[in-house]
């Protein structure tokens, strides 16, 4: 067997203890897991336990053949083969609020392209409660082993829409009664002086380019980090840390 090509269009994978247990203790799919020989201790016994509940078939295999596999480099001898990820709808994203009773509270990436960016932002987001993560379809990274890994298993929590064209969602969004706040250094309002008590949605720009002129155009909004060094950027997922956790700093106060 061609241990390198198992995973199809049809089927993707989830790497690292961790993530594994994640995805267990989810409602997702789970078509196999693979477990490296010899790697019977620890989480991994909690592994083979829930699947044994959930009735999810195990794989014992040489290591080397884990490796073949891998696409992270990083699977601490386990690897569990599931079908692609279940993206949302925009609306799907506004019922999850109204089910909370709460605002919506709204992450759009324009154009992330590093998975371990996206993998990032989505931790972030599911730590501080963010109701769903948009994505565009074109020219940006989407959910896969190594965002799955990231993330520490946050995808399986998050509601997350991949959609083909990110102003026309701005649009629908403020149709919805959500303002759309950008992150742009060259504004002149600094991010903890805006309010985030209202429906929002936060965008964040790509790394190397930021937003998008149209993306930028349709923001009812936007501000900056403060830079004080020779250096006058920041990490993608880094500057989207700060603006959500002071989004939700005001929201719980």
């Amino acid at each position: 067997m061609n241990y390198r090509n198992i995973n199809t269009e049809e089927t993707d994978q989830v790497e690292g203890r961790n993530s594994v247990i994640e995805l267990l203790e989810s409602d997702r799919d789970i078509n196999k897991i693979f477990i490296a020989k010899g790697e019977k201790h620890g989480s991994i016994n909690k592994i083979i336990a829930m699947a044994k509940e959930k009735r999810v078939i195990i794989s014992e295999i040489e290591r080397s053949k884990i490796n073949q596999m891998s696409q992270t480099d990083n699977h601490q001898g386990v690897i569990a083969i599931v079908p692609p990820f279940n993206y949302c709808e925009v609306h799907d994203i506004l019922e999850v609020a109204k089910k909370c009773e709460e605002d919506p509270f709204i992450v759009i990436l324009d154009g992330i392209e590093d998975p371990h960016n996206l993998g990032s932002i989505i931790r972030t987001a599911e730590t501080a409660g963010v109701h769903g993560i948009i994505i565009p379809k074109r020219r940006a990274a989407g959910v896969n082993s190594t965002v799955n890994k990231v993330s520490a298993g946050a995808v399986e929590h998050m509601k997350i829409a991949r959609v083909n064209n990110i102003t026309e969602t701005i649009r629908y969004l403020k149709k919805q009664g959500v303002w759309i706040c950008g992150t742009d250094m060259h504004t002149k309002t600094y991010y903890y002086e805006q309010d985030y008590k209202i429906p929002i949605a936060i965008v964040i720009g790509s790394e190397g380019f930021g937003m998008s002129r149209l993306v930028q155009e349709n923001c009812d909004f936007l501000v900056k980090i403060p830079m004080k060094g020779k250096i006058t950027s920041l990490n993608a997922s880094v500057s989207a840390g700060i603006v959500i956790y002071e989004a939700l700093k005001q929201k719980i106060k």
